[in-house]
């Protein structure tokens, strides 16, 4: 009797298979060690390095200041007015992942980007702790005992660790660490502090630990762009397939076919993160860390042939290879029409920058006329408009400001709740100050409908000055 079921769907799941990557040795692991070292160090220590800015607020160097909205980078103070230095920071970093794609491929993602240098670390103390790949290998595959579980156990600790100090480390950056670091551990400090850290802890224990090259080759949008910021001068790993193959154990040479360079060795896959065969071609998985190049040059000196199998290389370089010429010049992939264009704006963001944070004023000013009413008749005949003046002092210290106004030799200035001309500013504060501008009875701005006046502010330390231009209203006769 035929079955009457139908045919249950193929399932499109596939488990995962952890990626055990050798160790390796070579020029291109010792650089990534070398990034490893400062990235993590800048990370880790930077919130804890010292910057005096008087006694009024914390001595930190790189402090962003939610509650004020303010940060701070060593001698640099950037408030909310000035978010363009960010805007233009995040436009630069874009500019240079861009630039560096462009040359180079996937550089970001094979040294710096933070995945991968907690995966690395992760990586390090899971050999140190469990042996290098084929130890790794047989305890992955062994059934559960005490001694598996110790093992562990022990690196799910150290990566908590780590986890831990990763999550920790960030929000010292949002207020002044030695003090936030006591309250941690007096349980003094604020909920959002302890949410952060066990978010970050979780995030860092669970992508480094466990998911590693599955966030780069599904989560990470990136190796879907990359390809928009390549072409065919672009250097990235690749394998000299037209020197390597065909290879040992291939069928074209057991028929007797002269074998290739490549002895099937199945170093370059066996040292590779994300566990792809760079000979199969390049791959949206592959991140261009060229661990790689030095697990392949390592076997061709040991079996005497030529360095350089699995290289850095573009796709104009291929094309001549196999002609027999020599490749390309590097500096003739690395400066290219794109590659220059990428570079001049990024020049130009960061020109602009620094001379727009060199220009920049210690005075925020905002004038605003009172509309209601649009002016006031004293009793003496004169006519007064009010004007709300913010004012931010953006000095570490308390200032003294001086107003006055131009437009009309008659006008002249007075602060309310003061007899005098001038404001002092508590050091990084706003102060709202209502500013009186009076016309004397008779005079021209008194009996116009409008004059167009421009008032000054003058900082008495330093002569340090800034306006705003506004109107004087007058009766119109």
């Amino acid at each position: 009797m035929a079955d009457s079921q139908p045919n249950a769907p193929q399932s499109l799941y596939a488990a995962r298979e952890p990626v055990f990557p050798r160790k390796v040795y070579g020029k291109f692991r010792n650089l990534k060690w070398v990034i490893m070292a400062i990235t993590l160090g800048i990370y880790y220590l930077t919130p804890w390095i010292r910057w005096d800015r008087g006694p009024t607020l914390p001595d930190q160097a790189v402090l962003v200041d939610l509650a004020n909205r303010r940060f701070f980078f060593f001698w640099i103070e950037i408030w909310p007015h000035e978010f363009y230095f960010i805007a233009g920071l995040l436009v630069m970093a874009g500019l240079g992942l861009f630039l560096f794609t462009s040359a180079l491929g996937r550089v970001w993602c094979g040294y710096a980007c933070p995945q991968t240098v907690w995966t690395d670390l992760f990586i390090l103390v899971e050999r140190w702790i469990e042996g290098d790949r084929n130890a790794r290998l047989r305890l992955h595959r062994q059934k559960w005992d005490i001694r598996k579980a110790r093992l562990r156990l022990t690196k799910w600790l150290t990566w908590l660790l780590i986890a831990v100090a990763t999550g920790g480390a960030w929000v010292f950056y949002f207020t002044d660490a030695p003090t936030l670091l006591v309250d941690l551990f007096t349980l003094d400090a604020h909920p959002i502090a302890y949410t952060t850290i066990a978010i970050l802890t979780g995030t860092t224990f669970f992508f480094g630990g466990f998911a590693r090259e599955q966030i780069c080759i599904y989560a990470c949008p990136w190796p879907r762009i990359q390809a928009a910021m390549m072409d065919e001068d672009t250097l990235t790993v690749g394998y000299r397939a037209w020197r390597g193959e065909p290879r040992k154990h291939s069928e074209e040479v057991k028929a007797g076919e002269p074998m290739g360079d490549c002895i099937d060795c199945m170093a370059c896959v066996n040292v590779c993160p994300v566990g792809i065969d760079i000979r199969e071609g390049q791959q949206l998985e592959c991140i261009t860390c060229a661990l790689c190049i030095d697990a392949c040059d390592d076997v061709m000196a040991k079996i005497g042939k030529p360095r350089g199998l699995i290289d850095y290389m573009a796709l104009t370089d291929e094309v001549r290879e196999r002609e027999g010429k020599p490749p390309k010049p590097i500096w003739h992939h690395v400066f290219r029409p794109r590659t220059i264009l990428y570079t001049a704006l990024w020049s130009l963001v960061g020109v602009g920058l620094v001379v727009a944070l060199f220009i920049r004023s210690d005075i925020d000013l905002t004038v605003a006329p009172v509309r209601n009413p649009t002016y006031v008749t004293l009793s003496d005949g004169e006519i007064r408009n009010i004007y709300e003046v913010r004012l931010r002092n953006m000095k570490n210290e308390p200032t003294r400001f001086n107003f006055s106004v131009k437009g009309d030799p008659s006008l002249f200035v007075t602060l309310e709740g003061t007899p005098y001309t001038s404001v002092e500013v508590a050091p990084d504060e706003m102060k709202l100050q209502r500013v009186y501008v009076t016309a004397p009875q008779g005079s021209d701005p008194a009996q116009a409908d409008r004059t167009e006046i421009r008032i000054w502010v003058e900082d008495t330390a330093s002569g340090t000055r800034d306006y705003k231009d506004t109107v004087f209203n007058g009766r119109g006769q």
